[in-house]
């Protein structure tokens, strides 16, 4: 989930700089700085989109540089426990594949793509559902649940997050799509049986 949240902090504006818009120059500057940037609370900062104060600049000794006490609205992509998400296969593992969901990847383990039993095809770079056919692959795009996460350490590179599509309602779209029309084909069948 994305959210927008207000930050406090000091921007450091070099002298080459001081000529360009304050505004444009602090937002640029404080994207540089928490470019990737995760907070355990907040989740991971995408981009810094608005300044709303800007105190005076004021000069430290020996460093030629203002230093400005900024205000500044940020949005923060931080996924939730339970939470339903659309992504897309990055890549396919022996033991799972990875989703990219916005700015973060998590992974769906083999157990939890199917109810069915899968095989990895390591030459095709594909997991294959033995009895129902279904096959996954780079590039397709998927819903799935978010069933754990863990956010230790101060980089994206250092989350976890895994997921499952085991549910109905969840897996590659064309398997949903599926599902829907077999459910509908049976609700037609049996209201006709009825009659």
């Amino acid at each position: 989930m994305y959210y927008l949240s207000q930050i406090e902090d000091t921007v450091r504006v070099p002298p080459y700089k001081f000529e360009e818009d304050l505004n444009d120059v602090a937002i640029e500057i404080l994207n540089q700085k928490y470019d990737g940037a995760f907070d355990k609370d907040l989740g991971l900062m995408v981009n810094v989109n608005e300044i709303l104060e800007i105190g005076e600049g004021r000069v430290v000794m020996g460093d030629g540089a203002a230093f400005y006490s900024v205000v500044f609205n940020a949005v923060f992509f931080k996924p939730e426990q339970q939470e339903i998400i659309y992504g897309k296969v990055e890549e396919i593992a022996e033991y799972g594949a990875f989703i990219r969901i916005g700015p973060l990847d998590g992974l769906v383990h083999v157990s939890q793509v199917t109810d069915d039993y899968i095989n990895y095809d390591s030459k095709a770079g594909k997991l294959n559902a033995k009895e129902s056919k279904k096959i996954l692959e780079e590039g397709n795009l998927v819903r799935a649940r978010i069933v754990a996460l863990s956010f230790k350490g101060k980089s994206k590179d250092e989350a976890k997050i895994g997921l499952t599509m085991r549910q109905y309602g969840l897996g590659r779209l064309e398997w949903i799509d599926q599902d829907k029309n077999k459910k509908t084909t049976k609700t037609t069948k049996s209201k006709k049986s009825k009659k």
